[in-house]
């Protein structure tokens, strides 16, 4: 059986490029809907060993929870892969959130 942080790694890794998901969605598909948290403290441990696309991370309101360097740094990356901002920074999340075609499961 899995692990929570294989099944995250394994989620975050499936994110299409010019899409984004939810921390809470993707602890959601990892069977653990209450763990957004533990999916923040998995890509701070894990993006660079584990090349993810982190960038594709935000939070539930479309929104970059980084600050300073590291929202400039997550902005540019997400331009770059088409995804556009709104008003106040905000992600249309009706036209960017990454929609699985199946949940996943351990």
């Amino acid at each position: 059986m899995r692990t929570f942080t294989e099944i995250v790694i394994k989620i975050i890794q499936s994110i299409p490029r010019g899409k984004v998901a939810t921390y809470g969605q993707i602890a959601s598909l990892a069977g653990s809907p209450r763990a957004a948290r533990q999916v923040v403290r998995i890509l701070h441990t894990s993006s660079s060993k584990e090349k993810l696309p982190w960038q594709r991370v935000i939070n539930s309101q479309g929104k970059i929870a980084l600050g300073g360097a590291g929202y400039e740094q997550q902005k540019s990356l997400l331009l770059k892969e088409g995804v556009r901002f709104g008003r106040d920074d905000e992600i249309d999340l009706e036209k960017y959130l990454w929609s699985p075609r199946r949940s996943r499961r351990r």
